[in-house]
């Protein structure tokens, strides 16, 4: 009965990784279903607050760097402060404008596209030339996919670094 537990508890986390594709905190999610794991098998001597610590800083290294190379992409293709923040609250609004399309898939699409809109039409609104507001808001586009790709890439590592402790 316990490997049946563990090996529905891998399926779950791995489902979950999934729910970057709709903008949804899937890391956390993991987090969340190693430390239910945890509080359901008390003996799990492997799952030990060192681990939590680790799997936690990945979950929040993923939010950092989700936006930090956002921002780093709109700095390298010329995008000011504000044309970046643009991509933010743009990137943000995407995903939940985009969500209710293509089965929830428009999320990812709402949040790249979200993030070039936000960043041209700010940097636009700031008097900057066409090419040079297209250019910024490419690299939010850029930087956003970078981005979440780099998120999810750590959601794996989370997901890899939790299967062996399942089996302790």
């Amino acid at each position: 009965m316990e490997t049946a537990l563990a090996v529905l508890t891998i399926i779950v986390m791995v489902l979950a990784l999934g729910l970057h594709i709709f903008g949804l905190p899937a890391n956390w999610v993991v987090l969340g279903i190693a430390g239910l794991w945890k509080w359901l098998h008390p003996d799990a001597a492997a799952m030990d607050l060192t681990f939590f610590i680790i799997i936690g800083g990945l979950a929040l290294a993923g939010e950092i760097l989700e936006f930090g190379v956002q921002m780093l992409g709109a700095r390298r293709y010329g995008g000011t402060g504000r044309g970046t923040l643009g991509g933010f609250i743009g990137g943000i609004a995407g995903a939940i404008l985009g969500a209710p399309f293509f089965l929830g898939l428009g999320a990812l699409l709402g949040a790249l596209g979200g993030a070039y809109l936000g960043c041209l039409v700010m940097e636009l609104g700031l008097g900057r030339s066409g090419d040079e507001a297209r250019r910024a808001a490419m690299g939010t586009f850029i930087g956003r996919f970078l981005g979440l790709s780099l998120k999810f890439g750590l959601g794996v590592w989370m997901v890899s670094m939790t299967i062996p402790r399942l089996w302790g």
